[in-house]
């Protein structure tokens, strides 16, 4: 426990500057489809699943999404079983499953970016 809480800053910061490289990388993307002649845009929208998620988790990995360009988080909610999940529209995925493989690919790293019992 005692490790984890000591690499907690670390760990948050390789998640700033891996998030920071990702705006970059969508960004360039979003404003060269703007400025050359057509459109690359493949539009989808995809529900990402979050299991037992908290509530502040899923508020983070909403405000994540909605923060890079190209993507939006559209709403929250509970399936039947009580699952959470997001869902989320995504201009540049070429089909669903790469979508939720990025979108999963974040959670996965903002979870073990401020998980206290240590990197998973």
């Amino acid at each position: 426990m005692i490790l984890s809480i000591l690499t907690l800053p670390f760990r948050f910061a390789a998640f700033v500057c891996w998030f920071a490289a990702q705006l970059t990388l969508t960004s360039v993307r979003v404003l060269g489809d703007i400025l050359s002649p057509g459109l690359t845009a493949t539009p989808r929208v995809v529900r990402l699943p979050l299991g037992s998620a908290g509530d502040l988790h899923v508020t983070a990995i909403s405000v994540l999404i909605t923060l890079t360009p190209g993507t939006l988080a559209l709403g929250a909610a509970r399936d039947d079983s009580g699952e959470r999940f997001v869902i989320v529209h995504s201009l540049y995925h070429r089909d669903t499953d790469s979508a939720l493989a990025d979108f999963a690919d974040m959670d996965r790293r903002i979870t073990r970016a401020v998980a206290l019992g240590g990197p998973r």
